[in-house]
């Protein structure tokens, strides 16, 4: 089922993106809330707050997270997944023979 999701209805605040960023790793909220020294109620409401930001609303077919990862994905671009060190799959061969990524280039 395609879901739509907006662009965020504020920006989110520094924290709310660490979260994200942490989320959009892999890490649980247990993970997060150990590396960020909140309790894992406080990411769980962060997490819940932010996915408010993007209209996305749990529902017992929805994934929460997933969406909001894509949601974060697409209103940050693709940068946001840039520290996970996955090879870019936009990748072409530049003027000078270097790899550059079409989708990145400033």
């Amino acid at each position: 089922m395609a879901r739509d999701i907006t662009i965020s209805t504020r920006e989110l605040t520094p924290y709310e993106q660490l979260v994200l960023q942490l989320m959009c790793e892999g890490k649980s909220n247990a993970a997060i809330a150990d590396q960020t020294s909140h309790s894992e109620k406080t990411i769980e409401n962060t997490v819940s707050r932010s996915a408010q930001v993007f209209g996305i609303k749990s529902d017992a077919d929805t994934n929460l997270r997933v969406l909001l990862a894509l949601a974060f994905r697409a209103h940050y671009g693709d940068n946001a997944f840039d520290h996970l060190n996955v090879e870019c799959s936009h990748l072409m061969l530049g003027d000078h023979g270097e790899l550059l990524c079409n989708r990145h280039r400033s």
